[in-house]
């Protein structure tokens, strides 16, 4: 029986991911220090929902070296989400983002390591580490920015622009990761993601923006849009991630030491205000009151990612179209408003 390995499992991509690979069969550990608002109700779930082949384990990546020595001594793949989320919040307190993301992962990087069974390891990094993109030419149309040359979005090859505390902790972790395949010799995957959506995703206001306007309009929440709300970004939904995750992972001999942008592609942009707002206040049956403020620094007024990639290398491309992803999401969060 495969063995897995979910750190931060807990979460909004754990708890997806577990139950993607649960359902096939494989035998899931996750490892939590249910610091996250929603983690708890999320194990809850899983654990209602599968009876065997789950194990919990509460732990925090930064502290806990001898639960993931033990933890990956025979396991098959880890997964490795736990982090630090948010840009605020890493400007606030930038010590204890740089442990969590950068020295956390080391942690996790020396325990796979040191495991007898080669794990592949798979790292959920960010577009964050691009930077603010200032330097490529963007180009600010009636509802929306969009890139003047790069019609395939962000490529992986375009160079690293770590911006924010957030950005060179996962930055820092993304390279890290990177090069233990080179130096080690360890079969790791870094995906670059965009913007993640979907069911169990407890989304506030500095992640998951998607869930929280949506989140924050039901319950009549005040929502500030940072910006002039042209922002884009590239949507994935939860159910497509996943499937990346397994595919990267079935063709290692291809994926390993490589680094992807994963997100839902050109196909599936979407402006803050211009396109997502009308569909939500559709769904709501409301018009929504929001207050705008000046852009925060280092925000990006346009990301999207190039995917091709992917494609080549393990035949991946989003299913989900952005309308279908969205009706579930909205209908996830009416139907779990407790």
């Amino acid at each position: 029986m495969t063995k897995i390995l979910i750190t931060g499992g807990a979460g909004f991509i754990g708890t997806n991911s577990a139950c993607h690979f649960l359902e096939k069969g494989w035998e899931v550990t996750i490892l939590d220090n249910f610091s996250r608002a929603g983690s708890k109700t999320n194990i809850k779930f899983l654990q209602s929902k599968f009876k065997k082949h789950l194990k919990v384990v509460a732990g925090d990546i930064r502290y806990a070296k001898n639960e993931l020595a033990s933890l990956t001594r025979d396991a098959n793949v880890v997964i490795h989400l736990a982090a630090q989320v948010a840009v605020t919040t890493s400007v606030i307190n930038p010590h204890e983002d740089f442990e969590i993301n950068a020295l956390g992962t080391l942690n996790v990087l020396e325990a796979v390591r040191k495991s007898k069974t080669n794990p592949v390891l798979l790292y959920s990094s960010t577009n964050k580490v691009y930077g603010n993109l200032s330097g490529h030419e963007i180009v600010e149309k009636k509802t929306r920015y969009e890139f003047k040359k790069m019609p395939f979005g962000v490529p992986e090859d375009i160079g690293l622009d770590f911006y924010s505390p957030y950005g060179c902790s996962k930055g820092t972790a993304d390279q890290y990761v990177h090069d233990y395949a080179r130096i080690y010799g360890l079969r790791t995957i870094v995906f670059r993601q965009s913007c993640i959506y979907g069911p169990h995703q407890f989304g506030i206001e500095d992640q998951g923006w998607l869930a929280w306007f949506t989140i924050a309009s039901l319950e009549n929440r005040p929502i500030t849009i940072y910006g002039t709300g042209k922002q884009v970004r590239d949507a994935l939904y939860i159910d497509d991630l996943v499937n990346a995750y397994d595919m990267a992972i079935a063709n290692i001999q291809t994926t390993k030491g490589q680094v992807y942008n994963i997100g839902g592609g050109p196909k599936n942009t979407i402006s803050i205000w211009y396109d997502f707002f009308p569909l939500l206040e559709k769904f709501t049956g409301e018009k929504i009151k929001v207050y705008f403020k000046p852009q925060r620094p280092g925000d990006q007024l346009i990301y999207v990612s190039d995917i091709r990639k992917s494609k080549k290398d393990f035949s991946w491309q989003p299913q989900v179209s952005l309308a279908l992803g969205l009706n579930k999401l909205f209908e996830w969060i009416a139907k779990n408003k407790s």
